[in-house]
């Protein structure tokens, strides 16, 4: 990713590029987005946007590393703590929709296999936390990343990916209250020894 502005004013219009951006990609991928209503939205020009980004293709990827950042702060790791983790995550994918599209898309316009993101160095953390609760047996045995991925998956059960519900923020309570107590239930069976 291109090294962002550090003035405030820089920061302020890359922001707003960035949000801009976020909703157009989310809405119609890398190939149906389009500059001019990223620009118009985020009250700037090309000539900023490129500035800042490079390409369209280096702006969709600054919003998914924006996205995962953003997902990766608000959601603390735990090993000790997976099923509590997902549910952060279902609750994650409630406030912050645009995600998930966008992994959607990238599955759909450039990586239809395969893992989706090459930075997996944000990953190492996690994977080393979950081989060694494993090798202490807290944790059942496998490939911590199928484990990692596994956990993921059940968290985005009711998200925007889903091809069989998609829940929003907007739904009564009682529903996201029932969907979090078998989430969490589920991901201790399933990552139990």
């Amino acid at each position: 990713m291109p090294e962002l502005p550090t003035t405030p004013r820089g920061a302020a219009t890359s922001r707003r590029i960035l949000d801009a951006a976020t909703e157009e990609f989310a809405r119609y991928g890398i190939a149906g987005s389009r500059i001019e209503r990223i620009i118009t939205e985020a009250r700037t020009n090309k000539a900023q946007l490129y500035g800042y980004f490079g390409n369209k293709e280096s702006l969709f990827d600054a919003v998914v590393a924006d996205c995962v950042d953003r997902s990766t702060d608000a959601v603390p790791f735990d090993v000790d703590d997976l099923a509590g983790w997902a549910v952060g995550l279902y609750d994650q994918n409630l406030r912050q929709p645009h995600l998930v599209r966008l992994i959607a898309w990238i599955r759909l316009e450039r990586r239809p296999t395969g893992r989706w993101f090459d930075n997996s160095f944000q990953h190492e953390p996690k994977l080393a936390a979950i081989a060694k609760a494993q090798a202490a047996g807290r944790l059942c045995p496998g490939d911590p990343f199928d484990l990692l991925t596994l956990v993921i998956a059940m968290a985005c059960a009711w998200s925007p990916a889903s091809g069989v519900y998609t829940a929003t923020a907007d739904e009564p309570s009682a529903e996201h209250d029932r969907r979090r107590a078998l989430l969490h239930d589920c991901v201790i069976r399933a990552v139990t020894p």
